[in-house]
């Protein structure tokens, strides 16, 4: 019979590496999972990594190499829900894979999925397996992995890693479709008006020249504003085309990144809705890493990498230095300006009462919520301000328009 090597922890915590006799690698998973231990990895002794659990040779597809590519939110967010259900419902980690592999359209997912399952099979553990694949699985997903395999708690790990990751996609979700609706309208305005300047207001240009009259200042520049629209138009996709490609040579460097990222979080109204949603990023992934077992310098670590804002990046960093340091969380985050009076207070209570977890979890939820309260007023204000800008440039274009002809009328008479 095939003998084992494997390595696990106990219900204690307690690591442990010895041999056991099994059918095949699953049986013997089966076994230890029975006596109360939570295998992080069995390999077949003297099978080199590369043999089955029965001992046939097998053909290592996609090796350690990640395969590229990218997988949607939404994607790797079902897959982590349907994991988290088959672990709970206490089948092996590479059967799971295998099933969930084999349900999935062919694509990325499925072929790093097939990889991952192959390395778990022969030896390797599940967060080695997944951190070849860093474009798919970050280091966020991984550490959480990780610190569910030592506690042997994968299983509470995987549902709250989906939980977190559903509440990031409804949040994004959100801020999304409130953009939608003002987009929308723009464009709709924006093309009335281009009708109106290009194929309008020259007829009227021809009349007034006609009548030889001399023309209001606001009639001249809305006639200079059709002729550049007639005559200029390609300038119409030229200038935001010249404004993306500053901004992205801008945000290519540490500095200009920094300095957009800055802006961004002082425009009114938009700015608010961008600093809570950074804060309840910050506070939920730090807490469900902290909830997981994930020491607090690490976890750190991980959420200034996954913030995706180089101002809060850099007092995530500033407040990492100072643990390190010996001192407290609170203390840095008052000091770096970017978190609220109701963050730092929250914190450090968690500090004092040992639930840091917990505060950071209540923090997050005051702020999702207050992220929805802000969108929801941000589109109650953009609806008035639109329809009066829609009204006042059809009503510009009106009376300068009717101008020179009131004057005409008014000479005649």
């Amino acid at each position: 019979m095939p003998v084992f090597v494997y390595d696990a922890v106990d219900n204690k915590g307690k690591k442990l590496s010895n041999e056991i006799e099994a059918p095949s690698q699953e049986e013997a998973r089966a076994q230890l999972q029975n006596m109360g231990y939570y295998p992080s990895s069995i390999r077949e002794k003297g099978g080199g990594g590369s043999k089955r659990a029965g001992g046939s040779i097998r053909k290592k597809k996609g090796g350690g190499i990640s395969l590229g590519g990218g997988v949607s939110t939404k994607q790797l967010t079902a897959f982590t829900s349907q994991l988290s259900t088959l672990q709970d419902a206490g089948l092996p980690i590479v059967r799971s894979l295998k099933i969930l592999e084999g349900q999935m359209k062919p694509g990325v997912l499925k072929n790093s999925l097939s990889a991952v399952a192959d390395d778990v099979e022969t030896g390797s553990t599940f967060s080695e397996a997944l951190s070849k694949h860093p474009k798919i699985f970050d280091r966020l997903f991984v550490n959480m992995v990780r610190a569910g395999e030592a506690g042997g708690v994968l299983d509470t790990i995987l549902q709250r890693l989906s939980e977190f990751m559903e509440k990031s996609q409804k949040l994004k979700k959100q801020i999304v479709g409130a953009s939608i609706y003002p987009a929308a309208v723009i464009m709709i305005a924006g093309g009335i008006l281009s009708v109106i300047m290009i194929m309008v207001v020259p007829q009227f240009e021809k009349i007034f020249k006609d009548i030889g009259t001399s023309l209001p200042v606001p009639t001249q520049v809305l006639l200079d504003a059709s002729n550049v629209l007639v005559n200029q138009w390609y300038l119409l996709p030229l200038v935001p085309m010249l404004f993306f490609i500053c901004y992205k040579l801008v945000v290519s460097t540490a500095g200009g990144k920094y300095f957009m990222d800055n802006f961004k979080l002082n425009v009114p109204v938009f700015g608010t809705i961008l600093r809570k949603s950074a804060i309840s990023r910050f506070t939920r992934t730090l807490g469900t890493l902290i909830t997981s077992g994930v020491p607090i310098l690490e976890a750190l670590s991980i959420v200034r990498n996954a913030i995706g804002n180089e101002v809060v990046a850099k007092a995530i960093g500033t407040v990492h230095d100072a643990i390190r340091e010996g001192e407290s969380i609170a203390e840095p985050m008052a000091e770096s300006g970017v978190f609220d009076d109701l963050v730092i207070n929250m914190i450090d209570v968690g500090e004092e009462t040992g639930e840091l977890d917990k505060m950071l979890m209540k923090i997050a939820d005051n702020y999702d919520n207050d992220v929805d309260v802000a969108v929801s007023s941000m589109i109650s204000l953009l609806e008035p301000m639109l329809i009066i800008f829609m009204g006042g440039a059809v009503g510009f274009i009106v009376i300068a328009l009717f101008m020179p002809l009131i004057d005409l009328v008014q000479k005649l008479g």
